[in-house]
């Protein structure tokens, strides 16, 4: 696993591929013999974020040590920018090559054209939804404007792989192609790119699957946890009352009630009478004016006597 003080220069001696990754992370070469840290702190990148997607991509290093260190702007830099290569340089490359390497006139060459072009726009349009639907909804998240109607989940259950066509390409040119188009050096050179073409693909979306998506799960659920704080404050502190202090003990109950105990129980575990515990839960009542187990649930999470997370809502 590559680590921040790694030389930069020694990722890319062992690892070639992951050069098309640096410009969609937006790092310039002419690095000297910077360390990954160095030249992602030079080039404004999160080095955390650089060093999970660069270790998925190269070894399928999926465990990260602290996975809310990512930064999102980062990731959505990073997919953006993969999406204005592949769409803007990368089919259009590709295509050409192939124009190149066919005879327009035969009817085969048109039809692995036309085969090509099908693959294109499906990538297309799978690659334009996530910028137009996708990508502005994770921003709005970040921002807490997100719309309450869409999710992460919705887009992950359709987000399958698109390079079928692809490879179906790919196989008409091995197995169909005659013989002395198998030996045109621009043919060859356009194959090589298909294969590339389709690794590159199936890596991005394995960064969209293993590594973007968590990260945004993740911030979905702290913005329901924090949508859930801010209600439960509200509601308490438009009650008046509910400001009186309770003792230790009244709070020791409070939290046994939240857990589920019944009175003997708190009275067991408390170390003291059933008829202590009546009276305790009876004090509790009228300082803050709530009767009901579900309303002290809401008032130990409020006042930070349980954790939310613990507490089933």
């Amino acid at each position: 696993m590559y680590e921040a003080d790694d030389k930069m220069i020694s990722i890319i001696r062992d690892n070639y591929d992951i050069l098309q990754g640096l410009g969609c992370f937006g790092i310039n070469l002419g690095f000297g013999d910077k360390t990954v840290r160095e030249v992602c702190e030079d080039q404004n990148v999160d080095t955390y974020t650089f060093l999970a997607v660069v270790n998925f991509t190269i070894n399928g290093y999926k465990d990260l040590d602290d996975a809310d260190k990512l930064s999102i702007p980062t990731l959505l830099h990073y997919l953006e920018a993969s999406h204005e290569y592949f769409l803007n340089f990368k089919l259009p490359h590709i295509r050409k090559e192939l124009e190149e390497a066919l005879d327009e006139k035969d009817n085969l060459a048109r039809l692995i054209m036309k085969l090509y072009d099908e693959y294109a726009h499906s990538i297309q349009n799978h690659m334009k939804y996530e910028e137009k639907t996708v990508f502005p909804y994770v921003i709005a998240l970040q921002e807490g404007k997100a719309d309450g109607t869409y999710d992460i989940d919705t887009f992950s259950k359709h987000h399958g792989q698109t390079d079928v066509k692809l490879r179906e390409l790919k196989n008409i040119i091995l197995k169909y192609l005659p013989s002395d188009l198998l030996h045109n050096n621009k043919l060859t050179a356009a194959l090589y790119n298909i294969y590339n073409c389709e690794t590159w693909l199936g890596q991005h979306a394995e960064v969209e699957d293993h590594i973007f998506i968590p990260a945004i799960r993740r911030m979905e659920r702290k913005m329901k946890q924090s949508d859930v704080s801010a209600k439960i404050s509200n509601m308490i502190y438009q009650n008046p009352n509910s400001n009186e202090t309770l003792s230790d003990r009244e709070k020791d109950v409070v939290i046994s009630v939240v857990q589920g105990m019944t009175n003997k129980e708190i009275a067991d575990h408390l170390c003291i009478s059933i008829n202590t515990v009546i009276t305790h839960r009876r004090n509790i009542a009228r300082k803050l004016q709530i009767h009901s187990p579900a309303g002290l649930t809401i008032y130990a999470i409020v006042n930070n006597l349980v954790d939310i997370t613990s507490v089933k809502l």
